[in-house]
């Protein structure tokens, strides 16, 4: 993109909050009189205007018609998010304190070098993960001392439970880019147990006697954090794993979604589904992968157990969330767009570009579960249907009876 691209346009979203953006309201909006604004000069705006900005998001800036009252923020951006920079990559978070609405999920933006680390670490909160570009080794210790040690590429998922002790290191030839998924709306990812800091605030004698080490051993040890740092690139996956001692089986922890079938294909897209039933120690997250065709849309729909989180991955789209009492909210959503739909609340996303949208629907809870409108609508005695909408009885069967997921552009 030019210099006038989102990520050169942040300086503008230190000043301005995304979720306040996200949060402004058609309150008072009407579907009568918006029609009525549209042909004379209400919607102008002599005064001064972020131009490029309002460009980025132009159903917020004019909502269409059927938008109403207050859904809360749905939308924010990691481009937005303040980015911590360290020698060997970098951090950014999009939590409950940047998109409040979001209380169950937060993610992270994490970037590494070739052979950095993000350091040995755990969390309180259960983390989830998928490679967005190049490779990486992660490393994970289970409870009964038994450690799994795996290389995983784009598209590839991880999952560390709470507690589980971890550490992630670029690999060639650039390193990786991945998002991190915690559930926990106030995770931060600032305040996490990283194991230099443990042992730099552990006084020298106790660390001697538990290390059996010391003190000129001890001397070694780092002064502080190091979080990200650089490193020599890891030996081969074998010879890692045989210096633990070997590893029989493949990694519980890690999951191939990057060579998955997708668990749906239809003429709009497709969508791969990973939760519990196929991933068993995904037991407090559930996702989607969806890809959804130029002029296609995701469905009429909404997901009965979870509120939803979304990480825009490529394209754009326009989505509008449905909630009592007549409400509704249109955004527009790009690249490194985080979406957020209250449980139960209806939705749809359109791609209104000319290449595939693809984005994560991301949930707190052990399986993916979604309702179709059309489905539903199909699965009513067809007199129920009139009485409620009208329709005739050739044209509720006109109306997909099954799920299509993505309805393609007829």
């Amino acid at each position: 993109m030019n210099p006038l691209s989102r990520r050169n346009l942040l300086g503008i979203g230190a000043a301005l909050s995304g979720a306040t953006l996200a949060g402004m309201t058609a309150s008072a909006q009407t579907r009568t009189n918006t029609r009525a604004a549209e042909k004379d000069a209400s919607i102008t705006n002599p005064g001064p205007e972020n131009k490029v900005l309002l460009a980025e998001n132009p159903n917020s800036n004019t909502p269409p018609p059927t938008d109403h009252g207050d859904v809360g923020p749905i939308w924010y951006s990691f481009d937005l998010a303040h980015k911590r920079i360290q020698e060997g990559g970098w951090t950014h978070q999009v939590t409950q304190r940047e998109l409040p609405s979001s209380k169950e999920l937060a993610g992270v933006n994490m970037r590494l070098t070739a052979g950095s680390f993000r350091e040995l670490h755990w969390h309180t909160a259960d983390e989830w993960a998928i490679m967005l570009e190049g490779k990486a080794r992660v490393t994970v210790l289970s409870p009964d001392g038994t450690a799994f040690i795996d290389d995983v590429g784009k598209n590839d998922l991880w999952y560390f439970p709470a507690g589980y002790p971890h550490s992630i290191q670029g690999l060639e030839p650039d390193g990786c880019e991945f998002l991190l998924v915690f559930d926990e709306g106030m995770f931060s990812e600032d305040n996490t147990f990283l194991v230099s800091e443990w042992l730099a605030h552990t006084p020298r004698s106790v660390l001697s006697q538990n290390l059996g080490l010391g003190q000129a051993a001890l001397a070694k040890l780092p002064a502080d954090s190091l979080y990200i740092f650089p490193a020599d690139l890891p030996k081969t996956l074998a010879q890692d794993r045989a210096a633990v001692g070997g590893q029989e089986a493949q990694s519980p922890y890690t999951f191939k979604m990057g060579s998955m079938a997708p668990t749906k294909r239809m003429p709009g897209g497709e969508a791969r589904v990973v939760d519990s039933r196929n991933f068993p120690v995904s037991t407090n997250i559930a996702a989607a992968m969806v890809t959804v065709k130029p002029g296609a849309m995701r469905e009429l729909h909404w997901h009965p157990n979870a509120s939803e989180w979304q990480y825009y991955m490529a394209g754009q789209g326009r989505m509008t969330v449905f909630m009592p009492v007549g409400s509704a909210r249109t955004m527009d959503f790009k690249a490194n767009d985080v979406g957020y739909i209250p449980a139960t609340a209806g939705h749809y996303i359109e791609n209104t570009g000319d290449t595939d949208l693809v984005f994560l629907e991301m949930f707190k809870a052990p399986q993916f579960m979604d309702f179709s409108l059309n489905n539903w609508l199909r699965h009513l005695p067809p007199e129920a249907v009139t009485s409620h909408l009208g329709l005739s009885a050739a044209e509720i069967q006109s109306i997909p009876a099954e799920k299509t997921e993505i309805i393609a552009r007829s």
